[in-house]
């Protein structure tokens, strides 16, 4: 049997032999295989080709491939195996590349959904087959010198007819011979320059000796030599960074080249020192995940912003309003046009959700764009009152193009505010609508902002995020300074930041997009004629809705673009905005004296209304989302708490890293504010910005504490240092020590006591500590702090429900970040000490399936090549691999503080088995609520294992056992109510 017929019917196109590929490489061959008898190409290739290094397709290498894994090549030599070929397709394939042009490690890294598990469930033995057969996309690469997008666009601009249609994959590795110069595979490598620069490459591609300019640069023996591109020099950057060289050249990383393409250039390193990736580095930094090929690379920004090869587009450009208004009205004509052709439709029977008012002069398309807008938006039941003031166009005959519209008419440009107002006792709803007919709503904003309105009885109004057509805000939310002028919050910035997507009560939101109660609005009047004919109506409704009790929400979830001022124009606004100025300050002139003066500088100071929230600067590594694990989860859990309590919390990370927006979506509460754009750096100026706006400061982790010290000793005025509370986290030295006694590490001279007092140091700077257990408060209160609280975690019990004879193979849940960290030396010590244990005492023992982030710098390529281990990487919704498997493993032999993966497995119902220092940590003991063994007796571990995995009976008990102590551990109630002590305490502490 072929060794690649265990894939079945669904061969890998890897896998295949490609009849006219092969023979081009020796074009006599057809003789050769004839004269000693095959009739089958396979069976010749797999008994005499592989072996003389010819490679079955243009996929696979197999000379690249013995010279990438030494260790194959010896393989083959002891017979082990006939060749590379059939190394990877045995085994190679689930971990190894098999191509100088693609990496499967990458592929991963790249695209994280394409995990073990999916592939497996879509029938794709690895990435590389699931590359391959992608008929779908054909914007997947494996390669930072693939690119699918640059290539495709030099074979089009070759016209090259034998070309088109082909994967550009498959042209890249087999291009036709008829065209002419090498193909140009993507921004990171010129082959034009590279066989100009160095003739002898040249030289010895036209002997074919190498297969391409590419081939040779990615497979030379010496790429410390040769440059990629005229805009990267090897020496010059071993030069300037020269930590980067003991990197070089040992298996790490085969050239400068590919360190900076990794690491440097989002590290700030320059490829040139003429060449500045600053605005690159801040602009990708800015997008962080929601980047797309267009943003992906600094240097290939760069490169796409100086150039414009191959059909490829500059990099994007600030845009300019006054350009982008003008396309704001051709989308609208382009908009109505489509509109007409099918009918808008707003009849409505009975009682509708939602009640619009909407005031125009003129301006048809813009109407029809919002009004098609509008019904795209919301498909419940929905009455429109449109208020046509004094049109002359078309839009005199809109209800004969949209059906069941409300239209009033005035002869004469009645406005917005009375125009309004003579709406208002029309509406049939009890929610109102308040909407410009120069917007373009955002998906569900108006059921959001219903949403939103019907959550309090003492929610008065919904106002919306506004982004101007050049894609910059309008407001998040507005602010009336103590002069009774207004401001819209973070006006002019990018409508992502952190600072503008939070859910708060705010002074006012404009009435481009004002969703209220009607009763509300009625029992005001509307809009104060006062106001006519337009400025300061809106402003003044909210303030005197503030008065009667009501609140003024702003919702980030509700957004809407708006092109300014597009609806009514006034000859003499400056002349208005002046005289109701006057009129709207000396109408609320005491409520004004309470308001912040008029200064940018004094915008986080008025952005809110605070109604006796106290405010919470909560400072962690990163912005805890709670797939990264390693106490984030803990954090986010702390942060729940504070919101659910009242209070108005940031999150302030100390390192840079980009986010998933989904897990900033789902894993906060709306009112809390995310601070995406800052980090460590930037700290001093963030907290010079937000001078007296803080009541409490909590510092997640003490390292973090001695970090921000310096920073904090000189700058406190800024930050309330009465109330600065430490969450520690976990207590390291003990870890310390437990993890030099596990590896046999020199002794530490120091004691114990000795190294948590120097831990701890920084700690006298706050007045309150919280520890995650009582040993590590103990160990806090020893080392003389007084104020000392106890906060483990929240959890409510949600078994799983599948029954025990279904479910199969133990389960490791863990980030694996580096080599020298609890989680890499638990796995390590189960696969390699634990594991032959258990296979001596089972003859088909279960799979260990690992699940949770892998660093991609790490190298666990020998453990995914076991049959027994399956990694399926990191996965946002645990509960089915919890349901799946019958046991899990925590084989920790050194951490510290509160081990989360204990309590997480047992509230989902899935039977521990772990190491006697989990145990000590959660404070359960032996055969009750989970089975342990010492980690210095693998074969002990092994055995408990075997035990709960094989005795139902065990099973069930230890199952319920363990439900019962997370129950009683980790009750949430009990967990927020601990926080509100903590929270109440500092206030108690700083009145000493």
């Amino acid at each position: 049997m072929s060794y690649y017929a265990a894939f079945g019917d669904r061969l890998p196109l890897w896998a295949e032999i490609d009849e006219a590929w092969y023979f081009e490489q020796k074009p006599d061959l057809r003789e050769e295989i004839l004269a000693q008898g095959f009739t089958d190409l396979s069976l010749y290739h797999e008994a005499v080709g592989a072996a003389a290094g010819l490679s079955p397709n243009p996929y696979f290498d197999e000379v690249w491939y013995r010279a990438k894994y030494p260790e194959v090549r010896e393989a083959i030599k002891e017979g082990v195996f006939s060749s590379g070929f059939e190394h990877y397709c045995q085994e190679g394939f689930r971990v190894r590349s098999p191509h100088w042009l693609f990496s499967e490690e990458q592929y991963r890294w790249s695209y994280a959904g394409y995990d073990d598990a999916w592939l497996e469930a879509h029938g794709y033995p690895n990435g590389y087959a699931h590359f391959l057969n992608n008929k779908i996309s054909l914007t997947l690469t494996g390669s930072p010198f693939f690119d699918p997008f640059v290539t495709r666009a030099w074979f089009q601009a070759q016209s090259s007819d034998d070309q088109a249609g082909r994967h550009p994959y498959l042209n890249a590795l087999n291009p036709s011979m008829s065209l002419e110069g090498e193909p140009r595979l993507s921004w990171f490598f010129d082959p034009d320059w590279y066989l100009a620069r160095y003739p002898e490459v040249a030289q010895a591609v036209a002997e074919k000796r190498f297969q391409s300019a590419l081939h040779h640069y990615l497979t030379n023996n010496t790429p410390e030599h040769f440059d990629p591109l005229p805009y990267f020099s090897e020496s010059a950057y071993r030069q300037a960074y020269p930590d980067v060289v003991p990197a070089l050249g040992g298996g790490i990383f085969r050239s400068a080249y590919e360190h900076f393409l990794r690491h440097g250039a989002y590290e700030g390193r320059r490829p040139d020192a003429e060449i500045d990736l600053g605005p690159w580095i801040e602009r990708f930094r800015q997008l962080g995940p929601m980047a797309d090929r267009e943003a992906d690379h600094p240097f290939r920004q760069w490169m796409r912003a100086q150039f414009a090869p191959v059909g490829e587009t500059h990099a994007a450009v600030e845009l300019d309003e006054r350009e982008t208004r003008p396309l704001f009205l051709e989308e609208a004509r382009q908009c109505a046009d489509i509109a007409l052709r099918g009918r808008l439709d707003f009849t409505c029977h009975g009682e509708p959700d939602i009640s619009v008012i909407l005031v125009m002069r003129n301006q048809f398309a813009l109407t029809m764009q919002a009004l098609a807008s509008l019904r795209a938006n919301y498909d419940g039941p929905m009455e429109v009152i449109i208020v046509d003031s004094g049109s002359s166009d078309l839009s005199g005959q809109i209800e004969n193009h949209v059906d069941g519209l409300h239209v009033m008419r005035f002869p004469y440009n009645i406005g917005f505010l009375l125009g309004a107002n003579e709406a208002l006792p029309r509406v049939r709803s009890p929610f109102c609508l308040y909407l410009n007919n120069d917007i373009k709503l955002f998906p569900n904003a108006v059921a959001n902002a219903l949403q939103r309105l019907k959550s309090s009885d003492d929610i008065g109004a919904v106002g919306a995020k506004i982004i101007r057509s050049h894609m910059r805000l309008q407001e998040a939310g507005s602010i009336i300074w103590r002069d009774g002028a207004s401001y819209g919050y973070r006006r002019q910035d990018d409508p992502n930041i952190g600072e503008a997507n939070f859910v708060r009560d705010v002074d006012y939101c404009s009435a481009a997009f004002l969703m209220v109660r009607t009763e509300d609005a009625r029992h005001l009047g509307g809009f104060d004629p006062k106001f006519a004919p337009a400025y300061f109506e809106d402003t003044d409704f909210c303030l005197r809705m503030l008065k009667s009790g009501k609140r003024i929400v702003y919702d980030p979830s509700v957004a809407v673009e708006h092109m300014e001022s597009g609806s009514f124009g006034l000859t003499d606004s400056h002349d208005w905005i002046q005289i109701n100025h006057r009129v709207f300050f000396n109408r609320h002139r005491q409520l004004l004296l309470a308001k912040p003066p008029p200064h940018v500088r004094n915008a986080v100071l008025g952005r809110e209304q605070k109604r006796g929230r106290e405010t919470v600067l909560v400072i962690e590594d990163r912005l805890p989302v709670r797939r990264l694990g390693s106490g984030y989860v803990r954090s986010n859990e702390v942060v729940r708490a504070m919101s659910a309590l009242g209070y108005q919390v940031s999150v302030f990370p100390m390192m840079d890293k980009a986010n998933d927006p989904a897990d900033l979506v789902h894993d906060f509460p709306d009112d809390v504010e995310l601070l995406t754009d800052w980090h460590l750096d930037r700290f001093t100026s963030f907290i010079e910005e937000r001078a007296g706006y803080y009541d409490i400061l909590w510092i997640c982790r003490t390292h973090n504490l001695s970090r921000l010290l310096p920073i904090v000793t000189e700058h406190g005025r800024y930050l309330p240092m009465k109330r600065v509370i430490l969450d520690t986290e976990v207590i390291d030295t003990p870890r310390r020590f437990e993890k030099a006694r596990i590896l046999g590490a020199p002794k530490i001279k120091e004691s114990m006591a000795e190294l948590i007092g120097e831990e701890l140091a920084s700690s006298h700077f706050c007045q309150q500590i919280v520890a995650v257990s009582a040993d590590e408060a103990k160990m806090v209160r020893e080392a003389g702090y007084e104020h000392v609280s106890i906060l483990g975690h929240a959890l409510e019990p949600d078994p799983t429900q599948r029954p025990y004879q279904e479910r199969h193979h133990f389960l490791f849940v863990g980030a694996l970040y580096a080599e020298d960290t609890p989680n890499y030396d638990s796995l390590k010590w189960l696969i390699e000490e634990v594991f032959p244990h258990l296979h001596a005492m089972i003859d088909d023992p279960p799979l260990l399936t690992i699940a949770g982030y892998i660093d991609p710098d790490l190298d666990i390529k020998s453990w995914r090549e076991l049959p027994h281990v399956r990694c399926v990487g990191p996965v946002r919704d645990l509960k089915a691999l919890y349901d799946s498997h019958r046991v899990f493993v925590a084989p920790t032999r050194y951490a510290g503080g509160l081990p989360y993966k204990v309590h997480e497995a047992a509230s989902f119902g899935i039977p521990i088995v772990a190491t006697d220092l989990l145990a000590r940590q959660v404070n359960w003991k032996n055969d009750v609520a989970l089975l342990c063994a010492t980690a210095g007796d693998p074969r002990a571990f092994a055995r408990q294992m075997v035990s709960l995995y094989y005795d139902a009976e065990i099973w069930h008990r230890v199952r319920l056992e363990a439900l019962a102590a997370v129950t009683n551990d980790c009750d949430p109630n009990d967990f927020k109510a601990r926080v509100a002590e903590i929270l109440t305490r500092s206030l108690a502490i700083s009145q000493i």
